[in-house]
């Protein structure tokens, strides 16, 4: 676990993730990712020299889901936990009927812990992406819109007036799974019909291949979102 706090906190220095004073809402799934998440953030805690507040929200679309490990969880490790129930099931699902729900779900999620984290009073939201997921979302921007973009590391959302953040961003997903393997945490399988069947697996499995032929190029890719130094694109002229 000290190899990925040391990554976890180098991310916090970097982009500075965390203040004093802070009052941060964890967007708990029950995944491998979050689970590490809260872990890593409450052991962060002990020795963090901002001092903070932690709770973990966990979102209840409506799959009929068990959230009862994971409260067990939080109460072990004395962190607060909150479940909040919405219908995002029904309206992705079954009302809209959407061949690509990622998108309109995500949405969703994102503004029901957007609104329920600021009515608990919390100014910043910790999301368990990391490097795997940025260097995916990189991927997909490039090869399906035509653009070189990436989720940030921290982001300010003025409507909803919450800071979201992104501590695991150095981690990789390898390193997660063995951390999980290794203290056994309790995963909730994802419960969502579109599981492994989207554009995101697909670059998954291209980075993947892609590592076993080009050394280090998960960290070369990551690279590309911080070295604006050697930014170069073409720009097009004005013509008067």
């Amino acid at each position: 676990m000290q190899k990925l706090l040391s990554k976890l906190r180098r991310a916090v220095q970097d982009f500075n993730l965390i203040e004093d004073g802070d009052k941060i809402a964890v967007g708990l799934s029950g995944g491998k990712d979050s689970i590490t998440l809260v872990h890593l953030l409450k052991n962060y805690q002990r020795f963090s020299p901002q001092k903070f507040d932690l709770v973990a929200i966990t979102l209840d679309p409506g799959t009929g889901a068990d959230f009862s490990s994971m409260k067990k969880m939080c109460e072990e490790i004395d962190v607060p936990f909150y479940i909040y129930d919405t219908n995002i099931k029904e309206i992705v699902f079954d009302l809209r009927k959407e061949k690509n729900p990622c998108s309109l779900c995500a949405n969703l999620r994102r503004g029901a812990l957007n609104d329920y984290a600021g009515r608990l009073g919390c100014n910043k939201i910790a999301l368990g992406h990391h490097k795997n997921d940025a260097i995916e979302t990189l991927l997909m921007s490039m090869l399906y819109e035509g653009r070189i973009n990436c989720f940030s590391p921290k982001t300010y959302l003025s409507r909803s007036n919450v800071t979201i953040i992104r501590p695991m961003i150095y981690i990789d997903e390898r390193e997660i799974k063995s951390l999980v393997k290794r203290y056994d945490f309790n995963i909730v399988e994802n419960p969502c019909p579109a599981n492994g069947n989207t554009k995101r697996q697909y670059m998954k499995e291209l980075t993947y291949n892609l590592e076993k032929d080009i050394p280090k190029v998960k960290d070369r890719l990551l690279s590309c979102l911080t070295n604006t130094d050697q930014l170069n694109i073409w720009f097009k002229e004005d013509k008067e």
